[in-house]
């Protein structure tokens, strides 16, 4: 029997139990093995709870346990969760997370960890939520060069986008709707603010192009400065405004984004609606794939972390081969990338002539709005400067 030890039961790691115990017969039968949790720890007591017996508040009586194989992390945070990570690979224990804030910035010093002891740290939880990705780039994928990853990573944020897109709803007003429904959080910045997009495309492309980018490198941009008029623009021109997390090959280096689009419905993503996520990615020899599902929530998530728990059974005594390295990936500018931009000025529509030349301008009230040719960033910025009134641009795909 494999004994593991789940840190933190909250909703990911009360979810991990729950699967565990659910899908007890077939999880034993692709694991090879029979799973049993032996430890909880959290600060926490649970009175009453089926597993109330095996809650621990000392996480050293985990650590110093030999019977203890796989240490799974559902805390989430940096701190202790690398303290914990570290750790326990260090006591000679496999490791699997769901946590990309941990992830994100540890990762490489995780892998390598583990790696040089013959053991395991995986994660495929900590991008997609309960959407595989991380393993199909690993194994399906590399026999591919991937040009491009792209996807809706947020539940929280599409499910905004999409009421107000249906509803006609300010931004605040479908935000207060999240957080009564469980959606969002009480501190919603790193939803709405992108950052968690961005540490989930940091991810992705350190394992794309196998060496480490900075999240902090990655232009950042939420969607707390969407409003109702933008979405009503984006409708008239039959479009859908979502927050998307991009990485592209650009010669010998990578650039990401992550930022609001105006998706055309020959997107891919651009049908993507509800806390529903979607990862877009091509290879140039796959061409392009398309990976959907429930990117969030207790079940799904915990899902794709039991999946890593049974993938590190089946393989013991050997470590699976991650490539991520701390070598540092210098991202290309994404000034570079080529894009449409939708336009709304209090300028006149001379000046907007002036400044950009020929545009198609869209019907709109008190102000200007245009969509500008295909352009690179730099020319957008540089022609932009003639505007002075600009109060909102959006890359449009």
């Amino acid at each position: 029997m494999i004994k593991i030890a789940v840190l933190g039961y909250g909703t990911i790691g009360s979810g991990v139990v729950e699967v565990l115990e659910k899908n007890r017969g077939i999880i034993t039968r692709r694991a090879g093995e029979e799973i049993s949790v032996k430890y909880i720890l959290d600060l926490r007591e649970f009175p009453g709870d089926p597993y109330e017996d095996r809650i621990v508040h000392d996480y050293e009586i985990i650590r110093s346990d030999p019977e203890i194989m796989i240490v799974v992390e559902a805390m989430g945070g940096e701190e202790p969760a690398h303290t914990f990570a570290r750790n326990a690979i260090l006591a000679g224990k496999h490791f699997a997370t769901s946590n990309k804030a941990l992830i994100a910035k540890y990762g490489p010093e995780l892998i390598a960890l583990a790696q040089e002891r013959s053991l395991n740290c995986l994660f495929e939880a900590s991008v997609g939520g309960g959407i595989p990705i991380i393993r199909p780039l690993n194994s399906c994928l590399t026999a591919d060069v991937i040009e491009e990853i792209s996807g809706i990573l947020n539940g929280t944020t599409n499910y905004m986008m999409t009421e107000m897109t249906e509803e006609g709803s300010e931004f605040v007003e479908v935000l207060k709707d999240a957080q009564a429904k469980g959606f969002a959080e009480a501190d919603p910045t790193a939803d709405i603010e992108g950052y968690d997009a961005c540490r989930k495309i940091a991810i992705l492309t350190s394992l794309i192009c196998g060496k480490t980018v900075d999240y902090e490198d990655i232009p950042t941009e939420g969607i707390s400065n969407i409003t109702a008029t933008d979405i009503k623009y984006a409708t008239a021109l039959g479009r859908k405004i979502k927050l998307i997390a991009s990485s592209f090959k650009v010669g010998d280096k990578y650039c990401a984004l992550v930022a609001p689009f105006l998706l055309a419905p020959s997107s891919p993503l651009h049908g993507v609606d509800g806390v529903f996520n979607a990862i877009f990615v091509k290879g140039n020899m796959l061409g392009d794939a398309m990976f959907y599902g429930s990117g969030a929530g207790k079940l799904p998530t915990a899902s794709a972390v039991v999946a890593d728990v049974v993938d590190i059974v089946r393989h013991k005594n050997v470590s699976i081969t991650l490539q991520w390295t701390a070598e540092k990936m210098e991202l290309a500018d994404c000034r570079c990338l080529k894009y449409q931009y939708f336009v709304r000025t209090a300028d006149s529509a001379k000046t907007v002539e002036e400044a950009f030349g020929p545009v198609t301008f869209v019907s709109s009230e008190g102000e200007t709005a245009f969509i500008t040719p295909v352009m690179d960033g730099y020319e957008f910025e540089a022609r932009s400067a003639g505007l002075p009134g600009i109060i909102k641009s959006i890359r449009m795909r």
